[in-house]
């Protein structure tokens, strides 16, 4: 047994772009078929698609003062007549608003739609359709319906009225009144159309759909977004198949979005003249209060302005002070002068221009006079001189009037000033509140200017209003109408054509991928990539034809030949030299059945015999023998199992001889099954056997049994030379790879090879690394000639 081996794999790529490629084309066919297939699809989507339009139309949202005349107005009418937010997307909101969009499908009636029937296809009749529906019903209900009317015409007035829905069918005539379940209607023929031409329309197909639905078709359909860099201008566009249909929608989306601006416009400044007048009548009475308030406050206080009425009691208040000082002074020269008459015991003169005021100053005068004339005559006279005397009493007498006098002054002068003293204290009183007074004064005028300015204000923004409903402008200006692009959206024909081919292609690929990426199979001599790196690497026999002869005859051209005899080349590299003078001994096995083994050692010993040496196979799968169909003898014929249990036998009792003269290769059956084939090859008959047939033959070819399912092989493994071990193209497992290599590893088998069965090189190229063609040679012709002839030898053969 062959010591134990480790095997270190080195990862490298096994990645061939050329064979991988011809792996693909050997389905080319198929490849052909489904871009043939994908083309023919693409033209019939192209011919039989109705085309879909893409129609657009471009507006200017305006500024306010580009849309009305508010610089016009005194204030600008900015507040009046400008919306708070006029921005692109509340416009584009707007636009897109369920509201606005059913508004248009209503007014154009899109929720009613005429199709033509054809051959193929079915078109829409925008404004073409032959006939129209006029419904009796209330446009409420007409709104909400969901119908699909068949209308056919058999003659000038008649026609058959389909609803295949609901199982609707009869004959009408034109203008006949339809009651279909509530929904009232009749159909009509198309304005300036005939009956004759009625008589000769197709089928008309009515769609009755709900407003809401249409309206949110066009809702997810409309695109509709700022134009470039400018910051005012909208476009809108729509793909749809009829382009009319899209323009007259875009058209009308644009006109009644620009109604619904003036509307609201107006709706704004008539709402703002109704507040206006409703606050004018409030501020009205609101200032007569506040000036009826005014006016009583004045009133109540007793003056009609307030500077001048402090000014006045300001004045009063001097003017009483004054007083009080002038009496205050008189005051001061009575009491004097009482002083001076009460401390003089004689007669003498009194101060005269003192200030004294009234009386007091004539009595003074008249006493001073007296006392003059008293002391002209004491100058003369004594006391008692009667002159003196008179003018004494007649000063004494006068000396008390005098002092009556100022008593009565000074009681009528503290009157006064007491008098005065209230006087100012009630001036000073009045003067300290007309701050006060000032201040609620100023408060009600305050109130009186606001209510004022306020009421001026209302004026003017009445005018504003009523004039801003009068001049209300357009919210958007129409930069470009709705167009539509003449080429087609959808489809594009050389994009379809091109997609069709492409995907016809890339479809029987991507099958052909899934195929290869799920097949488990070995196919090639890449797949024993793995094995091959440690094991030589025998050859590749290639997978024989249907009707082809399956065994190799003598010069044999064939391609099934030639492989063969390059794995003869092959093994006479691998075989060691002997030193004795006996045969080779080569076993040849696989892992399972099924695989070749038994055709790969027939051919394998007639290749060999070719040579002139003597050749005997001997099939030692006597569990399962099959190497008696290539020799035309029962299949329990005696054989190995009856010379491994008998042991009166003897090689040569087991042994045929070739009946074929070309080729002489010996043959040892299997013989009988028997019930312990393991018990048998455990014998030493099976080593003498073999002994006995090396020293007799040149090459013992040995048809043993697959090593996985039995131990028979490994049993008697020790006995070989040389193991050929059999793989089968698109039949062995890669999985499977891992356990001659282990048997490799553990040196269970000697000499260990391996062969690649039934290869199909229609599916690689010439000279690729997983395999040659063997069709080459001298005499191509020759090489036909011969394979027909086998061909018809073959069928001969088989009616005989």
């Amino acid at each position: 047994m062959e010591e134990l081996q480790d095997f270190t794999e080195e990862k490298e790529s096994n990645f061939d772009l050329k064979a991988e490629i011809f792996k693909y084309l050997a389905y080319w066919k198929w490849l052909v078929l489904g871009f043939l297939i994908g083309g023919l699809l693409a033209f019939l989507y192209n011919r039989y698609t109705i085309p879909q339009f893409r129609t657009e139309a471009s507006m200017m949202i305006l500024n306010e003062e580009k849309s009305n005349m508010a610089n016009a107005l005194p204030s600008g009418g900015g507040s009046i007549l400008t919306f708070d937010d006029n921005s692109l997307d509340n416009q584009i909101i707007t636009l897109k608003s369920k509201r606005l969009v059913e508004k248009v499908v209503e007014e154009l009636n899109h929720n009613i739609s005429y199709f033509i029937e054809g051959n193929v296809i079915t078109t829409e009749a925008y404004k073409d359709s032959p006939i129209r529906i006029q419904f009796i019903s209330p446009d409420s209900l007409v709104q909400k319906t969901s119908r699909t009317l068949f209308v056919t015409p058999i003659s000038d007035t008649g026609f058959i009225l389909n609803d295949r829905a609901n199982g609707y069918e009869k004959n009408h005539t034109i203008g006949e009144i339809i009651d279909l379940d509530g929904l009232k209607f009749s159909i009509v023929p198309q304005t300036g159309g005939g009956e004759s031409i009625f008589k000769k329309t197709r089928t008309v197909q009515i769609n009755i759909r709900p407003v809401d639905q249409v309206a949110g078709d066009y809702i997810s359909g409309l695109v509709i977004v700022p134009k470039g860099k400018a910051a005012d201008i909208l476009s809108l566009s729509i793909i749809k198949a009829e382009s009319k249909k899209s323009e007259d929608f875009l058209n009308n989306l644009m006109f009644q979005f620009n109604s619904d601006g003036v509307i609201d416009k107006r709706q704004v400044a008539l709402s703002t003249t109704e507040f206006i007048q409703d606050r004018l009548g409030i501020i009205t009475s609101e200032l007569d209060s506040v000036e009826g308030g005014m006016a009583n406050f004045k009133r109540e206080n007793k003056f009609m302005d307030v500077s001048s009425g402090a000014q006045e009691f300001l004045a009063k208040s001097s003017q009483a002070e004054q007083q009080v000082f002038d009496i205050e002074t008189q005051l001061m020269i009575i009491r004097s002068v009482e002083n001076l008459l009460d401390s003089r015991d004689s007669y003498e003169l009194l101060p005269s221009n003192i200030g004294a005021e009234g009386g007091l100053s004539g009595f003074m005068s008249t006493y001073n006079a007296l006392v003059l004339e008293r002391n002209a005559y004491l100058r003369n006279a004594t006391t008692k001189n009667p002159a003196v005397e008179l003018i004494t009493s007649q000063l004494n007498s006068l000396k008390e009037n005098l002092r009556d006098n100022i008593d009565s002054q000074k009681r009528s002068l503290n009157i006064q000033l007491n008098e005065l003293n209230q006087l100012d204290r009630s001036s000073q009183s009045k003067f300290s509140s007309f701050p006060g007074m000032e201040k609620g004064m100023r408060g009600i005028e305050r109130q009186q200017q606001i209510k004022e300015q306020l009421y001026l204000f209302l004026l003017q923004r009445r005018e504003e209003a009523a004039i801003a409903f009068a001049v209300t402008g357009p919210v958007a200006k129409v930069i470009d109408p709705a167009y539509t692009i003449p080429s087609a959206v959808d489809p594009k024909p050389w994009l379809i054509l091109a997609g069709g081919f492409l995907i016809g292609l890339l479809l029987p690929l991507l099958i052909l991928f899934g195929k290869f990426m799920l097949d488990t199979k070995v196919h090639h001599k890449g797949d024993l990539a793995p094995l091959i790196k440690n094991i030589p690497f025998l050859g590749e026999i290639p997978r024989i034809n249907e009707g082809l002869e399956e065994t190799i005859q003598l010069n044999d051209r064939s391609p099934l030949a030639e492989s063969f005899r390059i794995l003869r080349t092959n093994l006479a590299y691998l075989l060691k030299p002997k030193s004795e003078n006996k045969g080779e001994i080569i076993y040849v096995t696989s892992t399972i059945k099924g695989e070749g083994k038994t055709f790969i050692s027939y051919n394998l010993a007639r290749t060999l015999a070719t040579t002139k040496k003597k050749v005997v196979i001997v099939g030692a799968d006597i569990r399962n023998p099959k190497l008696h169909k290539y020799m035309d003898v029962p299949r329990d014929s005696k054989g190995l199992s009856d010379f491994l249990y008998n042991y009166e036998l003897s090689s040569n009792d087991i042994i045929s001889k070739s009946i074929d003269k070309d080729i002489e290769v010996d043959i040892v059956l299997s013989g009988s099954i028997p019930p312990n084939p393991a018990e048998l090859f455990m014998s030493d008959r099976m080593k003498s056997l073999l002994e006995e047939l090396s020293s007799n033959y040149d090459f013992v070819v040995v048809d043993t049994a697959p090593t996985m399912i039995v131990t028979d092989t490994l049993l008697i493994s020790p006995l070989a030379d040389t193991t050929l071990y059999v793989t089968r193209a698109g039949y062995t497992e890669k999985k499977l790879l891992e356990f001659p290599k282990e048997l490799k590893q553990q040196g269970k088998l000697k000499g260990l090879a391996i062969i690649l069965n039934d290869v199909d090189y229609s599916k690689f190229s010439y000279g690729a690394k997983y395999g040659y063609s063997y069709g080459y040679g001298y005499g191509y012709g020759v090489d036909e000639e011969s394979r027909l002839k086998k061909i018809w030898n073959k069928a001969k053969k088989k009616s005989s």
